[in-house]
């Protein structure tokens, strides 16, 4: 069926509502707009659905998240784990709790228990209650950090991480075999909760997840020594952290904490902001403007669906506010979490820090401080998740912490997500911890440069919209992949991966060798001088991505070489 016939389908087929149809009435005889809305089904990746919200097959809407979870409900019950239920959680988005609810009545009419948190939850609870309930999988409605425009639809597995292999597979099979929307299964929400299928989570489930939480605190006496003379301010960036975050703070005894008042109440439209990203420098403007009135220590902003934390710190020696990078605060709390463990216990002989193939090699440089291995994985913290059940299923390696570069850790393993709450409670405490030593976590950033190494890293983003965005996409990575490149800037290229065939080029020996990871659409370029390169289009939104890194003399010369790399990229995609 051509993108036409399915657009006049949907117009006249009575198993599509009327605000539906008259929302693609509004749009007949604009034939690019059909285009784009018909021309494909919204494409269920490894993970789930991420789209424009609206109506189409290739949009975010009740009878696409129905699909997607006929699909899920198909692939349960042949797996024969349908009694085990399914756990439901949302975030603030527009059309997020409706998406919920239809995800959990199709659940439930293929006769499979729903457990919907009561109201928006962060996507870490989502994945401790999956554990906590013993549920066979988990699904949160969330675009993340996309603009307002978006919404999503994330699926997670028994094991509290999102779906890898086979599952992924066998899911997304299932889900392409849903031909016929009307074949989809709902119900009655009434007639569910009468059956038992229908069952609301309150907030015995937040009181669980916060005492998780507690046990990964390390330095009690720092927090009661200094916590009170801290002072931080928070933005959720109107999505699900401000609950949970101001809770634990208050919780273990950080008192003073400023919630930035345009941002702190739920709002899908994020008025403040144009994209609700912690990665954005525009998402801390009023944050920054109440720290310096607060005159605050910290300033801190979750995404919307509180699995990403931003930082800004205080520089000791000139008093300004100081941006973290994903990276810089992944190595800072790295480093905090493994010598306190070290420190208060001992190492493990296998003790892991996990990382992804696009996070920085300051990580490295980290693990070899501490004697302990590293383990790099695949772009995605699912497959961070995956590493820490292999530990539990095999009795060997011991998780110590893992992050990746977008902003994204978990302390502990009561999730299998990346966490930006227990990263608040973290962060905080090693405020604290350094506070008692004279130094403010800006400070304690540039000892730990001193100590590893002035690794800087960077990313750009090329984003192309459309079915003619995805084709140039395409071509840039077939370009690099068939004519890698042998030199980047000033630097030369030492060995080339690709992800996708699975093999190392090692230039420098002439021999070839696997990855060893699954295959996956990447690139990436191994550089002299510790830099590196990485390409990869984006799982979520319609751009590509150039990752990047160095190790400097100094900050300085550090900052120079990220921007000649950038240089180097920007002009090498300009001539394909």
């Amino acid at each position: 069926m051509g993108y036409r016939e399915a657009y006049q389908e949907w117009r006249s087929n009575p198993y599509f509502d009327a605000d539906t149809k008259k929302e693609l009435e509004e749009i007949e005889g604009n034939d690019p707009e059909i285009k784009e809305r018909f021309y494909a089904d919204l494409e269920f990746g490894t993970g789930g659905l991420r789209g424009i919200i609206g109506a189409g097959t290739n949009r975010m809407n009740r009878y696409t998240v129905r699909k997607a979870t006929q699909g899920l409900a198909n692939f349960i019950l042949k797996e024969g784990t349908q009694d085990q239920g399914v756990a439901i959680a949302h975030d603030s988005r527009r059309m997020s709790p409706e998406f919920a609810q239809e995800a959990a009545l199709c659940l439930c009419a293929n006769g499979i228990k729903a457990y919907v948190f009561d109201s928006l939850r962060p996507t870490p609870e989502l994945s401790f209650a999956v554990r906590k309930l013993g549920c066979t999988a988990g699904i949160v409605i969330t675009a993340s950090h996309n603009p307002p425009e978006y919404n999503g639809y994330k699926v997670y597995w028994a094991d509290g991480a999102q779906i890898t292999p086979p599952y992924d597979t066998g899911i997304l099979a299932e889900v392409k075999a849903v031909t016929d929307y009307a074949t989809v299964k709902s119900m009655d929400r009434k007639a569910a909760e009468e059956a038992g299928l229908f069952v609301t989570i309150g907030p015995e489930m937040d009181d669980a997840y916060m005492a998780e939480l507690k046990k990964q605190i390390k330095r009690p006496d720092c927090i009661r020594a200094v916590g009170k003379d801290l002072k931080i301010v928070y933005t959720p960036l109107h999505g699900t952290g401000n609950l949970p975050a101001r809770r634990i703070l208050r919780e273990i005894g950080f008192p003073n904490v400023y919630v930035v008042p345009e941002q702190e109440l739920p709002d899908g439209n994020f008025p403040t902001v144009s994209y609700p990203n912690p990665e954005a420098a525009e998402a801390f403007a009023l944050a920054l403007k109440l720290a310096k009135e607060k005159d605050a220590d910290l300033v801190l902003a979750t995404d919307p669906d509180a699995d990403r934390l931003g930082v800004y710190a205080k520089d000791s020696q000139t008093g300004e506010y100081k941006c973290f990078t994903g990276n810089m605060s992944g190595c800072l709390l790295a480093d905090y979490e493994i010598g306190q463990w070290k420190e208060q216990k001992g190492l493990p002989a296998d003790g892991t820090l996990v990382k992804t193939i696009v996070t920085t090699n300051m990580a490295d440089a980290i693990a070899k401080k501490y004697g302990v291995r590293e383990i790099e994985v695949l772009t995605g913290f699912k497959y961070i998740g995956e590493q820490i059940r292999r530990f539990e299923e095999t009795g060997e390696g011991t998780y110590l912490f893992g992050f990746e570069e977008s902003y994204g850790c978990l302390i502990g393993t009561h999730a299998r997500d990346k966490d930006a709450i227990v990263a608040t409670m973290a962060l905080c405490e090693a405020a604290a911890y350094y506070r008692t030593q004279g130094m403010t976590l800006w400070d304690a950033m540039i000892r730990l440069y001193q100590e590893v190494g002035y690794y800087q890293d960077g990313i750009f983003s090329l984003t192309m919209k459309g079915l003619d965005g995805k084709e140039k996409i395409q071509k840039i990575m077939d370009t690099l992949r068939a004519e890698p490149p042998r030199a980047i800037g000033a630097y030369t290229v030492e060995a080339f991966r690709d992800y996708q065939a699975g093999q190392i080029q090692d230039y420098r020996t002439g021999e070839t060798r696997a990855t060893g990871l699954p295959k996956s659409n990447v690139l990436y370029f191994e550089m002299n001088e510790d830099s590196w390169c990485c390409v990869r289009p984006s799982g979520t939104e319609p751009k590509i991505k150039f990752y990047y890194g160095v190790r400097g003399t100094s900050l300085e010369d550090a900052q120079a070489k990220t921007q000649a790399i950038e240089k180097a990229l920007k002009e090498l995609v300009e001539n394909i």
